[in-house]
């Protein structure tokens, strides 16, 4: 299991399967069920596609993802340079299946113990963290 990882890739929608890949790789081997690992890959997906769409409305930019084993949890951060994302004008409670806008966002606060948006100078600064299960006697 490495304890840290660093990856910088464009913002296409067709480096996506490579990005999910490499989520997976540093979840190998965790004490994550692997139904937790899939819904992380999942979320880290959602999140990078709403940079994709949101944060750089199409233009092919840098998207930094950092994912790091702590001692009770995992991090990852994505850094972006585009628009500014700020949580509060997104409202995830009452999906609308028909038109489903925030769904990446309700599905990433479902998924996390943390979720912190940072908005920067330029972009955004996401940190999410997840709490490794209890440990089986």
């Amino acid at each position: 299991m490495n304890a840290a990882c660093k990856i910088i890739f464009s913002s296409d929608a067709s480096y996506m399967a490579e990005v999910r890949d490499c989520v997976r790789a540093f979840l190998k081997d965790s004490a994550f069920p692997e139904e937790d690992a899939a819904k992380i890959v999942m979320a880290i997906d959602e999140a990078c596609t709403n940079i994709i769409r949101h944060a750089y409305v199409g233009l092919a930019k840098p998207i930094r993802l950092e994912m790091k084993w702590l001692r009770d949890r995992t991090r990852f951060v994505l850094r972006d340079y585009g628009r500014p994302f700020h949580p509060p004008t997104v409202e995830t409670k009452n999906i609308n299946p028909i038109m489903p806008r925030g769904l990446g966002v309700f599905i990433i606060g479902n998924v996390f113990d943390r979720v912190d948006y940072a908005p920067q100078a330029r972009g955004t600064r996401l940190t999410l963290e997840k709490r490794l299960p209890p440990r089986s006697p």
